[in-house]
C-alpha cells in the first residue's frame, strides 16, 4: 500500500516530471512529462487528502473531480483536438492500481493510434480473461 509520506499524489510537487494544471479547493487535475510521448494530453484528477480508491471520496471531493474534469477537458479539447476519451478509475492490485491513492484517469484518444477503437472492455472481454473456476470433486 502507498503511504502519505511516499505518496506521489500526495506530495505532486516533489516529482520534477509531474505537473499541477488545475487545481480546486478539493483536488488536482496532473499530467506527468513521462506519459505524454505516448499518451498526449492524459492526466489525473487526485483528491488532495489520500484515500486508497474512489469509494472512499467525500462529496465534495466528487463534485470538485467533476469540476476539474469539465476543465481538463476543454484544455485538452483545445490543445490536442482528440477524438474521444477513455476515462476510468482503478480499484485494487487485480484492476492494475499500484499507487493506492485515488485517481481518474483522463486519456484522449485519437483516430490515428494503432489501438484506436479499443476501450476499456475490449481488454476484459478477450478470451484469456476468462476466470478459471476451480471445480470440487463431490
Amino acid at each position: 500500500m502507498t503511504d502519505q509520506k511516499t505518496c506521489p499524489f500526495c506530495h505532486p510537487a516533489k516529482d520534477k516530471d509531474q505537473n499541477i494544471i488545475f487545481e480546486n479547493e478539493s483536488c488536482y487535475f496532473l499530467q506527468h512529462n513521462k506519459h505524454q510521448d505516448v499518451l498526449e494530453g492524459s492526466g489525473v484528477i487526485v483528491p488532495k487528502s489520500h484515500h486508497a480508491n474512489a469509494f472512499e471520496l467525500t462529496e465534495k471531493e466528487w463534485n470538485d473531480t467533476y469540476e476539474l474534469l469539465q476543465k481538463a477537458k476543454a484544455c485538452i479539447d483545445e490543445m490536442y483536438s482528440p477524438d474521444g476519451y477513455t476515462l476510468g478509475w482503478n480499484v485494487g492490485e487485480v484492476s492494475n492500481q499500484f499507487i493506492f491513492h485515488a485517481h481518474l484517469h483522463v486519456i484522449p484518444r485519437y483516430n490515428d493510434e494503432p489501438l484506436a477503437g479499443k476501450g476499456v472492455r475490449y481488454w476484459l472481454k478477450q478470451p484469456e480473461n476468462k476466470r478459471k473456476k476451480e471445480t470440487s470433486n463431490s
